[in-house]
């Protein structure tokens, strides 16, 4: 996993828009962070990250000069790729970002993770050899939750599954909304030139939903997800719940159409 020769920083969009190669490269992986005002625990993520072996790609988006500052500092240390945002533009646009960074500098994969560490990091090495051995798939984290997981989130994870299912008119993907996940870069940048998946929180559920109408087979993982006390969140309860039911509603209107296929897919076991 070799770092490419190139500037630990660039402005957003200074890079060309990675195009899907022909010949996809040998497995060679990321990590792929996206910062909103994470100053206190983005510099333990990206060690723990470089621990197990990653470049890192860190988006920040539009954060503070406090946290800019600790991003600076970690660029300048050797740690990270550094990509800024001038102003927030939301999760899921930082990680679009990311994804389209890491293929401008020639990764194959990359391991999507928050900045506020609540993924379970000591999982990424099961994932990459998951990555490893699967290298078309989507290696996605089941999550387990533990006593300190809210219970709006519990529900809204819950109904979000029942969409998915309606709007994949399958079963095949379990938890949408969890963040710790492994994308194989050619179909996913592929993806991405064509559609917006989501520019906020809705970006999670509505870029797997897309990839398996897409057909890219996905695997899945357990994992532990915590919430740890005094953590940030930036879940906006009206606001991004508005945003996740208008996305299911445009997914839903977009499901119609292929409803012939993802049903014959089925019929013919070749679900993703």
């Amino acid at each position: 996993m070799t770092q490419p020769d190139s500037l630990r920083k660039h402005p957003a969009g200074a890079l060309p828009t990675a195009q899907t190669p022909a010949n996809p490269p040998a497995f060679n992986p990321c990590a792929v962070i996206p910062v909103y005002n994470h100053p206190d625990t983005v510099r333990a993520v990206v060690e723990r990250v470089r621990a197990a072996g990653l470049p890192c790609v860190l988006v920040d988006d539009g954060s503070s000069a406090e946290c800019a500052r600790t991003l600076d500092a970690l660029a300048d240390a050797g740690l990270a790729q550094l990509l800024r945002r001038p102003l927030n533009g939301g999760k899921g646009q930082a990680v679009q970002d990311g994804l389209r960074h890491a293929g401008a500098l020639g990764y194959s994969h990359a391991l999507q993770v928050d900045a506020d560490g609540q993924h379970a990091l000591d999982d990424i090495p099961v994932f990459l050899e998951a990555a490893r051995q699967r290298p078309d798939a989507v290696i996605c984290g089941a999550p387990a939750y533990g006593d300190d997981a809210p219970r709006s989130r519990l529900y809204g994870r819950w109904l979000t599954r029942v969409w998915v299912w309606i709007n994949t008119l399958s079963s095949a993907i379990p938890d949408a909304m969890c963040g710790f996940r492994v994308y194989p870069l050619a179909p996913t940048l592929a993806l991405l030139q064509r559609c917006n998946p989501g520019r906020r929180m809705d970006f999670d559920i509505a870029v797997l939903v897309r990839l398996h109408w897409r057909g890219v087979p996905m695997a899945w993982l357990p994992t532990q997800v915590t919430y740890p006390p005094g953590g940030i969140s930036h879940f906006k309860g009206l606001r991004d719940n508005i945003l996740i039911s208008r996305m299911h509603a445009r997914l839903f209107f977009g499901m119609l159409p292929r409803a012939p296929l993802l049903l014959g897919r089925r019929l013919l076991g070749r679900a993703p």
